[in-house]
């Protein structure tokens, strides 16, 4: 056999399409292991029934806890055969956006995923605090086979045994890493990495570009043996697997880790096809995302409970498509993730002037850079927690260069259920520190309706950030000043305490003027939204440094965000004869944040009504 044939492996085709058994015909369900040892003493034959014990637990948690469903339902399966081959944790497994975690956290000793999503229970994504069996805790995509990759590393050169896994979808293969992971693996002779490659042919959305017409060809038997692209590699490829059938998967596992301690290959990749959502009809019958995620859910009813108020995404999605209609050189610009950016209307009436470019958030604002460097007005639609990914590009591709691209950023800010690696508040600090940004920070729908227009219509790089949810009611301006629009307090008196508010706190802060007015009915406690919160304008500073002190209240770090680059801009300004205000900034503390709900991490931190009546009494006190 040749080398080529050696590496190319086709261990078994799945059928098309894998059916549980029905009840009536199905065998004893076990219940869930304890522990990866103890799963991988069940006899093969009753690998069925805990899988249909899985399915019905993760059906069961989610509809009272809401969750990562869709995900979970199509890898058990696949997560029973990784249990039963590789030891982990001293062979570590690597889930690639940990969304699919959730069965291996069961087969831990975490069964009944007590407290799933909820503050002081178990996270929707691996947790080191939870177990030794989880091992990378970001929820964000396309790093794990470099993880995998680098602990194989370590492992090798401190003489340690064993294989190091990563399980990666095959969306987080349009993202850069993973596509720069594999090449590397592939010149790393010796490697003890396997790469499991979970092809359901969608991430959050049907997964694009050349790698999915590629998996496809490999799906649909259109490419023979060594013909993959991960051959030409030089990597060993066994594939494609059934990922619901427990025979097919056992021994592909087994061929990885025999190619995996060959001391010849640089690395396995193991092709296993899943379905999202399998083995629950609804799941499976949604053809938006197969229940990607849900919220709690009736077992009895058709579908997953749908939040009753208007949200933040849902106001964007009409806000952008009514931009379109008026102005044809707008074109949007998704990372994986159409639908939940609130682009489905204007992709349904203007397909062709959406383009998804895959789970990478660098490529996405290099092309909307090359869009607008041809004429057009590109808006890049991101959560806030994947602007993270792509600061480089933001600072030296279209701020350097003045590119004219809007980007909308969902879920600014805290956003609650699913912890450290989601929330948004990390963007208003890196905002702050790009030359010729522009930045609005809408407190409610109508703001946001204007903001996205007035950034579209901005010279070079502008973002307009929104928090997760149902949009707020409206709350009209009492005043509008070139400083911004007055919320609270009286405009043409001397200003004692103005709190400058930035974003969807505004109603928060309103009360807490209020509150602290009625202890000091003296005080001329002002609340002022700048509207426009980047550049700080020369209004608001003038306004800011004619304060006897000044409170900026933020949805992001507030040692690193628009109240600091606030505080900085009036210290410049300050003289012996005209001292700067007494400043202080509110915001999320330097840290990270564990999951809970949205309401409780902010009183928590202090930016409730009630928080924010307590630091403004405590300036004036």
């Amino acid at each position: 056999m040749s080398t080529t044939e050696q590496r190319a492996v086709a261990v078994s085709r799945p059928a098309a399409s894998v059916t549980p058994s029905s009840p009536a015909s199905a065998p004893e369900e076990p219940a869930i292991p304890e522990s990866p040892e103890a799963l991988r003493a069940l006899p093969a034959h009753q690998l069925p029934g805990l899988a249909r014990t899985l399915r019905r637990r993760l059906v069961e948690i989610c509809s009272e806890a809401g969750g990562h469903l869709g995900p979970n339902l199509g890898v058990v399966e696949l997560t029973l055969a990784l249990h039963r081959e590789f030891r982990s944790p001293q062979e570590p497994i690597v889930f690639d956006t940990g969304h699919q975690a959730y069965v291996h956290k069961m087969l831990t000793g975490r069964a009944d995923l007590e407290g799933l999503r909820r503050q002081g229970g178990i996270s929707g994504y691996p947790d080191r605090g939870e177990s030794p069996h989880d091992v990378v805790e970001n929820s964000h995509a396309s790093g794990s086979i470099a993880w995998a990759h680098g602990i194989d590393r370590a492992h090798r050169l401190a003489g340690t045994a064993g294989v190091a896994v990563a399980v990666i979808g095959d969306g987080a293969l349009t993202g850069g890493v993973g596509l720069e992971a594999l090449n590397e693996l592939a010149s790393d002779t010796g490697s003890r990495t396997v790469v499991v490659l979970n092809d359901n042919t969608r991430s959050y959305a049907p997964t694009v570009g050349g790698i999915a017409r590629h998996l496809a060809a490999l799906r649909e038997g259109r490419l023979r043996a060594g013909e993959d692209v991960f051959t030409g590699l030089g990597l060993t490829y066994l594939g494609p697997i059934d990922g619901h059938d427990h025979g097919a998967l056992a021994s592909a596992m087994h061929r990885a880790r025999a190619a995996a301690e060959d001391p010849d290959s640089s690395g396995v990749v193991v092709h296993v096809l899943t379905r999202k959502g399998a083995g629950f009809a609804r799941a499976e019958a949604d053809a938006v995302d197969h229940w990607h995620a849900t919220g709690p859910f009736s077992l009895e009813g058709e579908e997953a409970t749908k939040p009753a108020a208007r949200t933040w995404s849902a106001r964007l999605g009409e806000t952008v498509l009514e931009a379109a209609r008026a102005d044809e050189r707008v074109v949007a610009v998704s990372a994986a993730m159409v639908d939940p950016v609130g682009l489905t209307p204007l992709q349904q009436e203007m397909p062709g002037r959406v383009l998804d470019v895959g789970i990478a958030e660098q490529l996405a604002l290099d092309t909307a850079a090359g869009l607008a460097a041809g004429g057009r007005r590109p808006l890049v639609a991101l959560y806030a927690t994947f602007l993270n990914r792509a600061h480089d590009q933001l600072l030296l591709d279209l701020a350097l260069h003045g590119e004219d691209v809007t980007i909308t950023l969902d879920r600014a800010g805290v956003t609650g259920d699913d912890g450290p690696s989601h929330h948004g508040i990390w963007d208003l600090a890196l905002a702050s520190q790009v030359p010729g940004l522009s930045l609005w920070a809408p407190r409610d729908g109508a703001r946001l309706d204007a903001a996205v227009p007035a950034a579209l219509a901005t010279s070079g790089p502008s973002i307009v950030r929104f928090p997760k949810g149902a949009c707020p009611s409206d709350l009209p301006a009492l005043a509008a000043l070139p400083a911004g629009d007055v919320l609270s307090g009286d405009a043409e008196a001397a200003v004692d305490v103005l709190l400058v508010s930035i974003g969807a706190l505004a109603d928060r802060a309103v009360t807490a003027a209020e509150q602290l007015r009625a202890q000091h009915p003296a005080l001329n406690v002002l609340v002022l939204d700048p509207v426009q919160a980047l550049p700080l304008s020369p209004a608001l500073l003038e306004f800011a440094a004619s304060a006897r002190a000044v409170v900026t209240l933020e949805d992001g770090l507030g040692e690193r965000g628009i109240g600091a680059a606030l505080a900085a801009a009036l210290g410049r300004r300050a003289t012996l004869s005209a001292p700067a205000p007494v400043v202080r900034t509110l915001g999320i503390a330097l840290e990270f944040i564990p999951h809970a709900k949205r309401d409780a991490i902010l009183t928590a931190q202090g930016l409730d009504a009630a928080g924010i009546a307590a630091t403004l009494e405590e300036l004036v006190g």
